[in-house]
């Protein structure tokens, strides 16, 4: 008996944890129809209200048609009374009697009507606030539970961004390095493509201005302000008075 009463109170607590667990994953439409419920009954206590001031009116009108009756008969009680027909003034007396019977009986009940009205009043206008201050927290959970969501999404996405971003990054420092290894044999290629050439010696001394087809701005400077020299070689039997001549040595 131990171990089935175990098994019992096992099964009832998965059960509540079950359910527990299905309210609150759907805390948020359960409340939205208790607060449709809790409005659906407002209107029946406002219809309930009505009700009651209407039979309250009605019992008050009936009140003031009594008086009404009362002030007539008691007027038309005096004028029999002056005529002489006492029978007939006791008989409106008679009525008179009832109609007050009437309003002395119905008058505690219309003022118990108008408190019950108050009563009612009272707890729908608190009811009403009770409400709107639910719904206004509601409203409040709501955006909480949406904008949770988005972080949520937020960070679960920027979690796969970072992801996809590392590995992005891992392939591009990868492609870095392959041509970085690359460059390095066309280098190599290049230099032995040269050493087999002589092409690296010839750029050596074209560097030193042995070659020939090198020229710096420096030789080119000089070049440009070297002056001219003219030769001035004279005709035979011209006088070769002011024209420069090499000096001969003494026969």
């Amino acid at each position: 008996m131990s171990m089935l009463r175990k098994l019992s109170a096992l099964f009832r607590g998965t059960a509540h944890d079950a359910a527990q667990g299905v309210v609150d994953a759907n805390a948020l439409k359960i409340l939205d129809q208790e607060i449709r419920d809790a409005d659906n009954a407002q209107g029946k206590a406002r219809d309930d209200l009505a009700g009651l001031v209407a039979r309250r009116r009605m019992a008050e009108n009936e009140m003031a048609s009594f008086h009404d009756q009362i002030a007539k008969y008691e007027s038309s009680a005096r004028s029999a009374l002056g005529q002489g027909k006492t029978d007939l003034a006791r008989e409106v007396a008679g009525r008179i009697a009832e109609l007050e019977v009437e309003i002395n009986s119905r008058g505690p009940l219309i003022e118990d009507m108008k408190t019950a009205e108050a009563r009612l009043r009272t707890a729908i206008a608190s009811t009403d606030q009770k409400i709107e201050t639910l719904r206004r927290e509601i409203d409040i959970v709501k955006v909480n539970e949406s904008v949770q969501r988005a972080q949520t999404s937020v960070a679960l996405n920027s979690a796969g961004a970072q992801s996809r971003i590392g590995s992005a990054a891992d392939s591009l420092q990868r492609i870095k390095q392959r041509q970085a290894v690359q460059e390095e044999k066309l280098r190599e290629n290049q230099a032995l493509e040269d050493r087999r050439t002589g092409a690296d010696l010839d750029a050596k001394l074209r560097d030193a201005g042995i070659l020939p087809g090198h020229s710096s701005a420096d030789d080119v400077l000089a070049r440009l302000t070297q002056k001219d020299v003219t030769i001035v070689t004279p005709r035979i039997g011209q006088s070769t008075q002011g024209v420069a001549t090499p000096d001969k040595d003494p026969a």
